[in-house]
């Protein structure tokens, strides 16, 4: 069996990211852990256990890789959090200063609302219908 284990979220500083997504948005810091160059292993995941995907928080190195924080997939939706209670994580989120684009709308799949990270990368905030 395979699965999706990790993706990179290139940011801008490693502390910042890590109490954005672990206060804001609710994750677990899994890993941090200094590499030879100076850089981090720094892994956050949402929810309570060890499986599903995980964000590694790479900090840009170079131009190329900062002109894309914040803009990785051109302006459009790229991550997608799943909620099993989406009026509670709404509530925290907003509470906890995330930025929301739109109101929550239900839809035929579910309960939806698209926010920004602090880098302004786009998410969908979703509780699957059913």
């Amino acid at each position: 069996m395979s699965r999706i284990a990790l993706v990179t979220l290139v940011v801008d500083d490693y502390d910042e990211a890590i109490r954005f997504y672990t206060d804001a948005l609710g994750f677990r810091l899994v890993e941090d852990e200094p590499r030879s160059d100076g850089a981090r292993w720094v892994v956050v995941r949402p929810g309570e256990g060890q499986d599903g995907t995980g964000l590694l928080l790479a900090r840009a190195k170079g131009d190329a890789q900062r002109d894309r924080i914040g803009d990785q997939t051109g302006g459009r939706v790229g991550f997608f959090l799943h909620t099993d209670d989406f009026a509670r994580d709404h509530a925290r989120m907003r509470a906890a200063g995330v930025t929301f684009l739109e109101e929550p709308r239900h839809e035929p799949y579910g309960s939806v609302v698209v926010f920004q990270d602090l880098y302004g990368n786009r998410w969908d905030l979703l509780q699957p219908a059913g």
